[in-house]
């Protein structure tokens, strides 16, 4: 997934924001979403043999996108961060920000949604380890101990749009991606599609059906 970018001027440079340092890969949505939904079944499946619930599947969702929820609007749009992989990323930031949700969770009674919630977290990060990390190239994963290991130079964007379409293409590993999202979806539904009936209910709620 190599992205081929404009050289910058030195005017343009202060304008433009930075992609992730890993070069040729990527990690969608979608597939962060697989890998959530795939860990917290198999939880759910070892812990209670049973299938997920509607509430914690909500949690484990926003949870697998979290990071990037806030890294990289904070560093493609906003420039606050260096890159798109940086403080909500980084397992200092995580040590401290995990038991704080789980411990508020925990206290309004919600504590199956902090613990959905932490396994989206955490497989984030695990899914954003590139596979150049396997063949010895660590820096993919600098971003884990930021800001006390140095993360590699990074490409320059123009913004968060601009990071989507041109680092975000599709290549042999979002291919990949998007096949573990169609095997989690199948998943889902052999579990009985948890949360579907759910929707359904609300959707006549409070949307009236025609008589």
């Amino acid at each position: 997934m190599q992205c081929s970018l404009p050289r910058l001027t030195a005017r343009d440079e202060s304008k433009h924001l930075f992609v992730d340092p890993e070069k040729g890969h990527g990690m969608w949505p979608w597939g962060h979403l697989a890998v959530a939904y795939l860990l917290y079944t198999g939880y759910t499946a070892h812990r209670f043999d049973r299938s997920p619930r509607f509430v914690p599947l909500v949690a484990l969702a926003i949870g697998s996108q979290f990071p990037d929820l806030i890294d990289k609007p904070f560093a493609w749009t906003f420039g606050v961060l260096p890159g798109g992989r940086t403080l909500s990323h980084s397992l200092l930031f995580v040590a401290l920000f995990l038991p704080a949700i789980y411990a508020a969770a925990n206290r309004f009674e919600f504590r199956a949604a902090g613990v959905a919630f932490s396994i989206g977290y955490l497989s984030h990060l695990l899914a954003d380890i590139p596979p150049s990390v396997l063949t010895g190239e660590s820096a993919g994963a600098a971003y884990l101990l930021w800001p006390v290991v140095e993360q590699p130079p990074e490409d320059p964007i123009g913004g968060i749009l601009d990071a989507f379409l041109n680092y975000y293409t599709m290549g042999p590993y979002e291919w990949l991606q998007f096949g573990l999202f169609v095997g989690a979806v199948l998943v889902w539904y052999r579990d009985g599609a948890p949360g579907l009936a759910t929707v359904r209910a609300s959707v006549r709620r409070y949307i009236p059906t025609r008589s």
